[in-house]
C-alpha cells in the first residue's frame, strides 16, 4: 500500500475556497397564505384534474421504418 509523503500535497485543497456568490443569498419576498377562497379554488380544480382523463394520442400502427 502506498504511503503519502510531506511533498504529496493535493493542490486543489491548498488554497481557500472562494467566497459564495451573492446570487445564491438574494432575500425574497416571504410566502403569504393563502385565502380561504384562494384554497377553495384550489381543491376544485384539483379535484376537476384527478377525475377527469386526458386523451392519448392514437399509436402508430406502421413503424417509422415502414412509413418511408
Amino acid at each position: 500500500m502506498a504511503h503519502s509523503t510531506p511533498n504529496d500535497v493535493d493542490h486543489a485543497l491548498a488554497y481557500p475556497e472562494p467566497p459564495a456568490s451573492p446570487l445564491w443569498h438574494r432575500h425574497r419576498a416571504k410566502a403569504h397564505p393563502l385565502t380561504p377562497e384562494q384554497q377553495r379554488r384550489n381543491r376544485e380544480l384539483l379535484d376537476i384534474a384527478q377525475r377527469t382523463t386526458r386523451p392519448r394520442s392514437p399509436r402508430p400502427t406502421e413503424t417509422l421504418a415502414e412509413a418511408s
